[in-house]
Order: structure tokens, then C-alpha cells, then sequence
């Protein structure tokens, strides 16, 4: 049997099973042939071409005889092995995988197009998995062990790395990497049927016009992506200050300051949380303030900084619902330090908060804004929310796609209003609600 057909045969030969001791093999000759101080000096590019040549040298002297396609094969396996991340250096190659999941040794899954598969790979042991999971977390200075079993991270390449290892996980040693997400444009999300012609208006004047905005859903909605294209239509001029977990935004403009938490290090110190980043943040002359996602304390700095001066500022929550999302918000805000009544809070969200935009993943795994809401209430008054777009799924197809299509409806005269002394014109689309029965009228639909 080949060398190919061993490698894609995973039942039979574990994986890397039938074929994993040549690798073993050939990685320990290729350690002995080379030099490891030469080899640090090096850049990445440079150092697999050096190891591909040695390791093709060792090939040709010893053997075993192979075809051209088996050779690069195993030249591949082996240099993964003893640079990158083994069985897990062509997945991250590859474009269309958005997620890696690697439960325990045996089971890898990974998402492509929203939805969720298994493939037919696995490591060759549980030490091998405990190796590669050792090499990732090592290269932000971080440990894995017993003591210390959880590790968030995030690679220099930029993929979001969560790690649990036993006795917290009951599977065994389990990886996700969240790959790095590819930036989008709003017309592009069109494309891809995120949205429509008349909702990209809408939310470019929304933007432009310095409304805040929350994007919530669920995850794997989309949020992120949505978070930079809407991020993408902020000026040039203006100073950007983005806040996040894991740097994951991509903005182009010229005027943009990146900030990423920490976690604390192996002794326990050095956390610096997305509080304290938001809390700096108001001290650096801002335009807009741009966080990734809200999930404790900070949002109640987020609300304070959207209502004092910081208009135009975007964040996104965790939440299945534009509704879900204002009571999370409210709820993470009382998760502060400071004592506020939930009167307060109420009172707060109202004054600070302008548009949620709601995301939905479908299962067909298309990821769409199924709402665009205003919040057209004041002070202390309930919340009152108004939506001018939303999507109408219809049951999913014969070709297992969930089709449908989007209502808009008039846009309060509030907003209208704000939107034409922003210089920024209603699109034709909404156009304006002028008095409370067209806005009930439009609701009962």
C-alpha cells in the first residue's frame, strides 16, 4: 500500500498509525542532520526549505523508494512534524476552514461554510496531541499542565487558540483554534447574502451619522465580521481605538490604535482586563471607540463613554435577540464595581445606545442580519424598540438552503432627522414614520 493511501486511511492505520513510525523515524535522522543554532537564525520560509533539502538528502541516501507524489508526501508529513503542527499544518492552510476542533486524539472536526464535520484524521497518541498542543501554547509564553489547565490565547499569526486538557476534560486533551477571520466589505456581505442593497445605506448613514451601535448574536453568527465592515465605514479623519480579546478586527484606516488584553502570566499577574483597556482608552483622545465583544464590567464604561462624547462607537454582545441583547447589556453593566440602581442602568442604556443589529446563523450555516433595530426610547422610560428591517425565512428548500427575504419599514422622524442634519439621506427603501399609528401600523406587520 502507498504511502498516500496509508495516510488517507486513518481507520485502519490510526490516523498517522500505519505510516507514523517512518515519520517518527525520519524526524529524529532529520534532528541529528541539522543545526539547531543555524536553524533559529533563519526565517520561517527560509528554515522548511533548508529542512526539506536536508530531509531529501536523507530520503535519497537511505531510502525507502517512492514516487514523486509519495516522497512530497512524506517530505510534507515530516517537516510538519518537526516545525509546524502536524496533521494540523494543512488545515490551517487551508482558506475554507473557519474553526478546528480537535476532541481528544481520535477525533478532529472542523467547520467549513457554517457547517460542522469530521474528518478522517487523528493523532497517533495522546502524547503526540499533548506535544502539539505544548508547541502552540509555548509560542506565546504561556503553559499547559496540570496545574494550569485551561489556557486562551492567541497565535502570532493570529488564529484564537482555547485549550482544556484532564482532568478538567473528561475527553482527553481538546484544542480549538479559531482561524484568523478574513475581512469583509459590506457590499461583499451582499454577495454572500448577509444583507441586502437597502440595509448597507441604511447602516453606512447609521455610521457616518455617529450613531452607536451594537452587532449582538449568537456564536459563530458573524459578529466580528459584520463588526469590521461596519468599522470599515468609519472616516478617515478620525482617531479609532480598537479593544479586544483576542485582535481580531482589521481595519485599514491610517488613524487606528489596536489594544488586546492579557491574561496573567504563569505566576498569576500581569491580567490586564478589556475594563482597564476602555478605562484607558477615554484618557487617548478617541473618535470612536470600537470593542469586540462587551461581557462584564466594561459595558457599563462603554455606556458612560457612548454617552459623554464618544458617539459613533461600536461594540458587540452575546445575545440571540435585539431584546436579549439590551437586557444583557444591562445585566453585564451590573456586574460593575460600582454600585448603579438598575433604575440607573435602565436610564443609561436608553441615553447611550442607538441601533442593534441582530445576526442569526441558519442551518444551512449562512449567516445573515435577521433584524436592524432602533432604540427610540428615553431616559426612564421602557425600552422601546423599533424595527425597520427584518428577515422572513421560508422552510428550508429542497436544496437544503433556508431562503427568504427582507421587510424594511419607515425609520422613526427622530432618526430621519439626525440622519439628514448628518448630512446623510434616508434610504428610499424606509423612508419616515411621522406619526405613532404608521409606526404601529408598520409593527403589526
Amino acid at each position: 500500500m502507498s504511502l498516500r493511501a496509508r495516510i488517507h486511511t486513518p481507520e485502519e492505520h490510526g490516523g498517522q498509525g500505519g505510516d507514523g513510525h517512518l515519520v517518527a523515524s525520519y524526524r529524529s535522522k532529520l534532528m541529528e542532520e541539522i543545526d539547531l543554532a543555524e536553524m533559529g537564525s533563519l526565517a520561517l520560509a527560509d528554515r522548511r526549505s533548508r529542512l526539506e533539502r536536508v530531509l531529501g538528502h536523507i530520503i535519497s541516501r537511505e531510502g525507502p523508494v517512492l514516487s514523486t507524489a509519495e516522497r512530497a508526501q512524506l517530505i510534507r508529513r515530516v517537516v510538519d512534524e518537526a516545525l509546524g503542527l502536524g496533521i494540523l499544518e494543512p488545515l490551517l492552510e487551508d482558506p475554507s476552514i473557519t474553526e478546528i476542533m480537535v476532541n481528544g486524539p481520535d477525533a478532529i472536526f472542523v467547520e467549513r461554510g457554517g457547517r460542522v464535520e469530521q474528518l478522517p484524521l487523528r493523532f497517533a497518541s495522546a502524547d503526540q496531541l499533548m506535544q502539539t498542543i505544548e508547541r502552540i501554547v509555548s509560542t506565546v509564553n504561556r503553559r499547559v499542565d496540570e496545574s494550569n489547565p485551561m489556557v486562551d490565547a492567541r497565535l502570532p499569526s493570529g488564529e484564537r487558540v482555547n485549550v482544556i486538557i484532564p482532568p478538567l476534560s473528561l475527553t482527553g486533551a481538546t484544542l480549538t483554534i479559531r482561524r484568523f477571520p478574513r475581512s469583509f466589505t459590506l457590499r461583499e456581505l451582499i454577495g454572500l447574502g448577509s444583507l441586502d442593497e437597502h440595509m448597507l445605506h441604511l447602516l453606512a448613514g447609521l455610521v457616518q451619522a455617529r450613531f452607536n451601535i451594537i452587532v449582538s448574536g449568537a456564536t459563530g453568527t458573524g459578529k466580528t465580521t459584520l463588526l469590521n465592515a461596519l468599522s470599515g465605514l468609519i472616516p478617515e479623519s478620525e482617531r479609532i481605538i480598537t479593544i479586544e480579546d483576542s485582535a481580531e478586527l482589521q481595519l485599514q484606516q491610517a488613524h487606528v490604535i489596536r489594544l488586546e488584553s492579557r491574561p496573567p502570566n504563569v505566576e498569576g499577574k500581569g491580567h490586564v482586563t478589556i475594563r482597564d483597556l476602555v478605562r484607558n482608552s477615554l484618557r487617548m483622545r478617541p473618535d470612536r471607540i470600537v470593542v469586540g465583544e462587551v461581557r462584564g464590567g466594561e459595558s457599563l464604561d462603554m455606556l458612560q463613554a457612548m454617552s459623554t462624547g464618544h458617539d459613533g462607537s461600536l461594540a458587540t454582545v452575546h445575545a440571540n435577540s435585539a431584546e436579549d441583547a439590551l437586557m444583557r447589556l444591562q445585566t453585564l453593566a451590573s456586574m460593575s464595581d460600582v454600585e448603579i440602581p438598575f433604575a440607573a442602568l435602565h436610564d443609561q442604556i436608553n441615553s447611550s445606545l442607538d441601533v442593534l443589529v441582530q445576526l442569526t446563523r441558519f442551518a444551512d450555516g449562512a449567516r445573515r442580519v435577521t433584524e436592524i433595530a432602533l432604540l427610540d426610547s428615553h431616559g426612564g422610560e421602557p425600552y422601546r424598540i423599533t424595527t425597520v428591517s427584518r428577515f422572513h425565512a421560508r422552510p428550508m428548500a429542497p436544496d437544503g438552503r433556508v431562503h427568504g427575504g427582507y421587510r424594511h419599514h419607515p425609520l422613526p422622524r427622530r432618526t430621519a432627522d439626525r440622519l439628514h442634519m448628518a448630512g446623510q439621506p434616508v434610504p428610499q427603501a424606509f423612508g419616515v414614520a411621522h406619526t405613532p399609528d404608521q409606526l404601529a401600523t408598520r409593527e403589526a406587520r
